[in-house]
């Protein structure tokens, strides 16, 4: 059942409560013109958790009111990125194109209510007349047309008998009101674009703010959550559904939708009238999330693709290894307030790790290998040592780890001049190898050019699942087969911006790309590691949470990039 946790769930139990509502429907309309981000995580997990938790409806809407930048490329991409958070739309999937016959409609009983003109300003003049936040508008000298030509100029707008830009429908409404947004706002402008839904059917497009409310209404939803920049256009929403309340009886192509989507046609012979609620937007440090800029950064190179490990997309943070469940329990401890501010990216990076800590089983990968030769291991042997999957969970079960003659272990566990404090190998010291022996660095070999090639190591094999009782060995380092270890790419991933604020607006954001956000490095991984499953999560002990490429791991060769590593700077209540 849902809790009254934040103010929009508070509302949501008061009007089922009340019996204003029999059940809670919500709506997700994201546009469909660029890869959904970590902000309309935050938007999905409201609008959906909200139908889960009360037993409602959610909507998956697509707001296709702008043919020219969208594509169905990111309708496919949206539809994925919800299903993978965990999500199920109720019904068909929507668009807002769905309505344009009832939206073209109510635009011709706007007219005839003289709710509504055509104005033959360039936009250009639109603009300039508008007024500023201290300044009236003035009226377009097109204002007081007549219903009789406002409405055949309307079509033959409809008919595609007058040029892009040449004309606008607007609403007539306040030209000195206080909101900008009720300054007469244009409804429906030409553009003579192909539509990936309706073909050529429109050569005119109406505007969002125009689509949205009515939309809403069209499908009974309850409670339509947007962010806080919607706040001010909130008057226009009621007021053109105030407005469309005298239009009476409904035209025939509203009786259509409804009778589409099962409500019959005496249900309602008023459109309903949604409630708007506006919440904050999520703003992430470190992170840039206007859809134009990500576009950016993918048309002109800058990161491989709107699904780039490094973008704060939810397909290149799926890619990147995030979990579904991770990104949900971010958005649940962010909470929905109506105050703006800007969460440290550690935090979501925590959530990431909580996670994994308990699902990953672990492996051993060297990421930058430096050969060593056990001594007095025998050349021919090779011992299986058996090792759990997860230290906490053993219904993870077990995997083998060969150990032989040779082995690699990591370059920077290894000092020839160790730093105060080192406790990993150094000549003449010792570690512990993860799960294995004791090893003792005995000689170490290098190139003509001084750079260290091998270490020649000898083995305390009086050490395996044990300690010495002479001497304590405090490190301990992992460690991968020279001859059974698997070669594999690995991508290491970090922050794509070195500023906290890339987005602030006084710089090029693209000033603040980190040159070192992406390193790959050839690996090699133990041979359980070779049977990774694309989007298959591990922790590499002792490095960090590694997840298969979806798209670039074949069978046998895994390619791993880097979800987040150990160490953890963000901690609950910080």
């Amino acid at each position: 059942m849902i809790e009254p946790k934040d103010f929009i769930r508070a509302q949501v139990v008061a009007d089922l409560d009340s019996g204003k509502h029999a059940r809670s429907v919500t709506r997700f309309p994201p546009e469909p013109n660029g890869y959904l981000h970590i902000g309309h995580a935050k938007s999905i997990c409201l609008n959906f958790g909200i139908a889960v938790e009360s037993g409602g409806d959610c909507h998956l809407r697509f707001d296709d009111t702008n043919p020219e930048k969208e594509s169905q490329e990111y309708i496919d991409a949206i539809q994925r990125d919800v299903e993978w958070l965990g999500f199920k739309w109720a019904g068909p999937v929507r668009y807002a194109s769905d309505y344009f016959d009832v939206l073209h409609d109510y635009a011709v009983e706007l007219i005839k209510l003289g709710k509504a003109y055509v104005d033959s300003q360039s936009a250009d003049d639109m603009r300039a007349n508008r007024g500023t936040l201290s300044e009236p508008g003035r009226n377009s000298p097109y204002r007081d047309r007549s219903v009789d030509e406002n409405l055949a100029l309307f079509a033959q707008m409809r008919a595609g008998e007058l040029a892009d830009g040449s004309c606008a429908l607007r609403a007539k409404i306040d030209m000195a009101s206080g909101n900008i947004n009720l300054r007469d706002p244009v409804l429906y402008r030409i553009r003579k674009q192909h539509h990936h839904q309706t073909g050529g059917k429109w050569c005119i497009y109406p505007m969002y703010d125009y689509t949205h409310p009515i939309s809403d209404a069209l499908e009974f939803i309850t409670h339509s959550l947007c962010t806080l920049e919607f706040e001010d256009h909130r008057p226009f929403y009621d007021w053109l559904l105030d407005t469309l309340a005298h239009v009476l009886p409904q035209p025939s192509s509203v009786v259509t939708v409804w009778k589409k989507v099962g409500a019959a046609a005496g249900d309602s012979t008023v459109l309903p009238h949604p409630q708007q609620i506006e919440f904050s937007r999520l703003n992430v440090n470190y992170t840039v999330t206007s859809k134009r800029k990500l576009k950016q950064l993918v048309d002109e190179g800058l990161v491989h693709g709107w699904d780039d490990p490094r973008m704060p997309t939810i397909s290149g943070m799926r890619r990147r290894g995030y979990s579904p469940e991770a990104l949900r329990d971010f958005c649940a401890r962010v909470g929905v307030t109506k105050s703006d501010g800007v969460v440290d990216v550690g935090m979501l990076e925590f959530c990431v790790r909580e996670h994994l800590e308990n699902s990953a089983p672990r492996a051993m990968a060297v990421l930058r290998p430096l050969k060593v030769v056990l001594t007095n291991f025998p050349a021919s042997e090779v011992k299986a040592i058996r090792a759990a999957r997860h230290p906490n969970h053993p219904e993870m079960g077990e995997r083998d780890i060969p150990f032989t003659h040779e082995i690699y272990i990591d370059s920077a566990d290894f000092e020839e001049v160790p730093p105060k404090g080192y406790k990993r190998l150094i000549p003449g010291g010792e570690v512990r190898l993860r799960n294995a022996y004791i090893i003792k660095c005995d000689e170490v070999i290098k190139d003509s050019a001084g750079h260290i090639t091998e270490l020649r190591c000898s083995c305390d094999l009086d050490t395996f699942g044990r300690n010495p009782e002479d001497r304590k060995v405090k490190g301990v380092v992992h460690w991968v087969s020279a001859s059974h270890g698997i070669p594999c790419e690995v991508r290491l991933y970090s922050r794509l911006f070195t500023d906290a604020a890339p987005d602030r607006g006084d710089v090029d954001f693209k000033t603040f790309i980190n040159p070192q956000a992406l390193e790959v490095v050839q690996a090699v991984i133990e041979p359980s590691l070779a049977a990774a499953q694309p989007e298959e999560r591990f922790q590499f002990e002792r490095e960090g949470y590694f997840c298969a490429d979806r798209h670039d791991s074949q069978p046998g060769k895994p390619v791993f990039n880097l979800t987040v590593g150990l160490r953890d700077s963000w901690k609950p209540g910080a």
